[in-house]
């Protein structure tokens, strides 16, 4: 496996245990249609929480926010909306991002965006 990709795997790891100890459920990870990938899908009461996890080393937090382009919104939202028609959920959607920061062997800098985006219209 590339280093980017246990880079990753690793970052949605510690994203998975962040979101758990804030009492996210976790209803699925790494959900994919066709090309697209949701990489966590959760609940946070009643609303349905997509998080994009965004892992670098050794990088700023600022730097991996810009990550996330118009584009990739978008694709996020086709994707949400066809996750929440197949497994039949009802409530409000939102997209947050989980950004972390590898910065030595267990040590992380996390932040987490609530409402990091809306749905474009």
């Amino acid at each position: 496996m590339a280093e980017h990709n246990e880079l990753g795997t690793e970052g949605e790891r510690v994203a998975l245990r962040y979101l758990q100890s804030k009492s996210y459920a976790i209803l699925d990870t790494n959900w994919r249609q066709g090309a697209g990938e949701l990489d966590i899908i959760a609940r946070d009461g009643d609303q349905i929480v997509i998080v994009e996890v965004k892992t670098r080393a050794g990088r700023q937090i600022t730097e991996a926010e810009r990550a996330i382009s118009r584009q990739k919104q978008r694709r996020m939202v086709k994707l949400a909306n066809s996750y929440i028609l197949k497994k039949g959920l009802d409530g409000e959607v939102r997209f947050d991002v989980l950004i972390i920061v590898k910065k030595g062997e267990d040590n992380y800098d996390i932040r987490y965006i609530r409402d990091a985006f809306y749905p474009l219209l």
